[in-house]
């Protein structure tokens, strides 16, 4: 049956990457929540989906310029812009929210810039996991190769996930299908694409291959039950509400 995964911990309903986020979307039944992690010029594990502050905070500047200290002092925009009482937390912080209630981690490792990686980064996700006991319960995420080549070093048996946008086949000129070599040759247990990028013929390929399938930003109806009628394993939405309405099969 395929799972809900909670985007940035429901980004459409609640400040993405809050605190409050992950925990509304565990209160809500999310199987799994999805968070995006960079490191703080002191060693911190911030989640934060961007590289720079600016568009979901009141504050300014790079992630990686910050320090944790100056990015729990910065408040979240909501939704609609709006600026909250929520802050920017810690990799630790979630992982606790996370650690009482049965909920799954898709945790996207991301760097400063387009394919360059954070020194390090890798290492400390992973032992702030096996800290929390969280370790068989979270799936590493990346779309650079580089990054998951790192954390298959460090952890053989962590689940691991290449993300794909469709921008890259089409760059490539390949066929859809292609993303699922690409994973295979990265040596992930997962594969993660955009979800216009999946129809029957990659739905069976990743059968095929033995890799879960999962599919990222689903937010309509429409596309919903388009992916759960092809069978994905792992549905990312900013509504997970409305995906396990009809993942319940509710009108």
């Amino acid at each position: 049956m395929t799972r809900i995964a909670a985007h940035r911990g429901g980004a459409a309903l609640w400040p993405e990457n809050s605190l409050l986020a992950f925990r509304n979307a565990i209160t809500l039944g999310s199987d799994l929540l999805e968070l995006d992690v960079h490191l703080a010029r002191d060693g911190g594990v911030a989640v934060i989906h961007d590289a720079t502050v600016e568009r979901t905070t009141d504050g300014r500047g790079a992630v990686g310029a910050l320090t944790a200290a100056d990015l729990r002092g910065l408040r979240l925009r909501g939704p609609d812009g709006t600026l909250t009482t929520e802050r920017v937390p810690m990799l630790d912080e979630v992982l606790e929210a996370a650690a009482a209630s049965p909920v799954r981690l898709l945790i996207e490792v991301k760097g400063p810039a387009g394919g360059v990686r954070y020194d390090g980064l890798e290492e400390k996700i992973l032992a702030a996991l096996v800290s929390a006991g969280l370790g068989e319960r979270a799936t590493l995420m990346a779309f650079n190769p580089d990054v998951i080549a790192r954390v298959r070093s460090l952890a053989p048996r962590a689940r691991t996930t290449l993300l794909v946008a469709r921008g890259a086949v089409e760059r490539a000129g390949a066929r859809p299908e292609a993303t699922v070599d690409w994973a295979v040759a990265a040596g992930v247990t997962d594969v993660g694409l955009e979800h216009t990028l999946v129809d029957e013929h990659v739905a069976a390929a990743a059968r095929a291959a033995k890799l879960l399938l999962g599919v990222w930003t689903v937010n309509d109806e429409v596309a919903m039950r388009r992916a759960l009628a092809l069978g994905v394993d792992i549905m990312t939405t900013d509504r997970p509400d409305i995906a396990k309405r009809l993942l319940r099969g509710d009108a």
